[in-house]
């Protein structure tokens, strides 16, 4: 007898090919069987009629910082509800393993770091998590069991260099003693289940501190060592972010990144590739680092979002304004300090030239401020401004918007909730982003789910992508759109019998109503350890999710169960070569 049985479904199994009604049966946690309806030859200790309902594998984000939240919410909302159900994290160069044992102090620095260049509470880091690992594979084991998402974790390239040369690792280089004790480290984190190696070179990520994160600080030589050392282990990947993944790559750029994926011979992920019509020569430029590699027997993958994600701006806290050359000391300032400077009208035009300069980068999207829309307020002066946009507030004040933007927010003392309108919402660059995904090197990913908690919410990537598909723009067919999110990201990890529904896979699912699929808009919530906030969108049109086949989610809610497993590389991931 089967355990459960799903009964006529329309099945899209991931692999692309086209959809079919079927009963789906599951036993021991896996898929035991898929037959026509009524030909399963027995019945199940339960079932369900899921006629009408679309039936596919469970999602895999390949970009979460999911590695602190999963100690207080082992259901990684939102990301679970909207059908993921196995999760990539460790990304960025960022990990919370390993941390030296007799150094208590760097986990305090690393609490510090994460709240800075991922946007997590700093009090939820405090109070959530109980930090009581050394090594990479005592990390992991404090997971396991206890989540309810299948999660993977790459070893981050900071915690390594921090752990072997403390407080140097940030402006320091690595005796070869220090790289040899580095090395070691590593190999240790990857037989004991590391995905790989994660690194970051982006001018934008920097500690708790204000400096550069240790691993901007490594040069070729290092990287490239590393990169060998994660060849050497089975089911393994390289994830790498450089300044130039924001905008456009460097020659020297490239160059790196395809020769750390050659030396280990395997693929490197990289995020996030934006498009947009308005930049056509982006999008060429960025997969040339792919072209590349494939001459040089590596492989470069683009993740890029298939949605826009919106995210919120401050004047008042950290975001992305502050990385806009020249502006990050302004809004640093204590508060009447900056609330002065931002009022006077040559400080503004400076940073508005530094704005929209090629320095700038992808950040020059954030410079048109008369396409904000201002959020929560929190003055009487403001009463009256929530919800509309600052170019007609500006029009009928007869100010530049920048200047009302300031004026708003001074207002409010700089709490200002800002919300950016997308530029790159028009037909052509939805063109580019539909011929953008046929390129074999460029796969769906990028949510960040789980960092920049309070400013952004990237999880539902996935339910919105599905529901344009099925009644939006309808860029793709279902089965496509499908085989983006299960068996693409699968293929590229390695996953072992994940991804596709088939006989003797693990049975995670999503069932869902293909008239209802999509995601809420995102809400601010104050739900974390420490009542700190965090923006959450619901799930619309998921009935069922299944992680190693057991219901997480029935009728778009959590349902308590935590079957989740810790994937390690080898055990749970095979090795994705670069070449035939």
């Amino acid at each position: 007898m089967f355990d459960h049985v799903i009964k006529g479904a329309t099945v899209v199994d991931g692999t692309g090919a086209p959809s079919r009604t079927a009963d789906v049966a599951l036993r021991g946690g896996r898929i035991a069987a898929v037959a026509e309806p009524g030909g399963l030859g027995e019945s199940g200790r339960s079932q369900e009629d899921a006629t009408g309902l679309v039936l596919t594998p469970g999602f895999v984000d390949p970009h979460t910082h999911y590695d602190a939240q999963l100690f207080w919410d082992p259901f990684a909302t939102p990301s679970m509800s909207h059908g993921v159900t196995t999760v990539a994290g460790g990304n960025c160069g960022f990990t919370l393993a390993p941390l030296h044992p007799d150094r208590p102090e760097d986990a305090d620095y690393t609490r510090r770091m994460m709240s800075k260049v991922e946007g997590m509470s700093l009090a939820a880091l405090e109070e959530g998590v109980d930090w009581t690992w050394s090594s990479f594979g005592d990390y992991l084991d404090a997971l396991e069991g206890r989540v309810a998402v299948n999660a993977g974790f790459m070893v981050g390239h900071c915690a390594l260099r921090r752990h072997v040369m403390g407080a140097d690792a940030v402006g320091g280089q690595p005796t070869r003693d220090q790289l040899d004790a580095m090395l070691r480290l590593f190999h240790e984190s990857m037989e004991a289940g590391g995905w790989g190696l994660s690194t970051t070179q982006s001018s934008t990520h920097s500690d708790g501190d204000g400096r550069p994160v240790a691993s901007r600080h490594a040069r070729p030589a290092e990287l490239l060592a590393l990169s060998r050392a994660v060849g050497e282990h089975e089911g393994t990947q390289i994830e790498a972010i450089v300044a130039g993944c924001l905008d456009q790559f460097a020659d020297e750029e490239i160059d790196l990144l395809v020769e750390m994926s050659a030396v280990a011979g395997r693929p490197l992920n990289w995020n996030v590739l934006t498009i947009d019509a308005a930049v056509p020569e982006r999008v060429p430029r960025q997969l040339l680092a792919s072209e590349r590699a494939r001459k040089a027997g590596g492989r470069i993958v683009a993740l890029t979002m298939p949605i826009l994600t919106p995210m919120n701006m401050s004047l008042g806290t950290f975001c992305a304004l502050n990385l806009i050359p020249g502006w990050g000391d302004i809004l640093a300032l204590p508060v009447p300090e900056r609330i002065a400077r931002l009022r006077q009208p040559a400080v503004r035009a400076e940073m508005l030239r530094r704005a929209a300069s090629p320095e700038a980068g992808v950040f020059r999207r954030l410079a048109d401020f008369g396409r904000y829309v201002i959020g929560d307020t929190y003055s009487d002066a403001n009463q009256g401004v929530s919800g509309r946009v600052v170019r007609d507030i500006a029009a009928e004040r007869g100010q530049e918007p920048f200047e009302t933007i300031v004026e708003i927010c001074a207002n409010d003392r700089m709490r200002t909730v800002l919300w950016p309108m997308p530029t790159d919402n028009d037909p052509d660059s939805w063109a580019l982003r539909r011929r953008t995904w046929d390129h074999e090197d460029v796969m769906l990913g990028g949510s960040d789910a789980g960092a920049h908690l309070d400013r952004m919410c990237g999880a539902p990537y996935t339910t919105r992508f599905l529901g344009d598909c099925l009644r939006g723009r309808q860029l793709l067919s279902l089965e496509r759109a499908v085989r983006m999110l299960t068996a693409d990201p699968a293929r590229l990890f390695g996953l072992r019998g994940r991804g596709v529904i088939a006989p003797g896979n693990a049975a995670d699912l999503v069932l869902f109503d293909p008239e209802r699929i999509d995601a809420g808009p995102a809400t601010l919530l104050h739900d974390l350890p420490g009542d700190s906030p965090r923006l959450d969108s619901r799930a619309t049109g998921i009935l069922s999710v299944r992680v190693n086949g057991v219901e997480t989610i029935r009728d778009d809610t959590v349902t308590g169960a935590v079957p989740g497993t810790v994937l390690r590389s080898g055990r749970d991931t095979a090795t994705v070569r670069t070449t035939p």
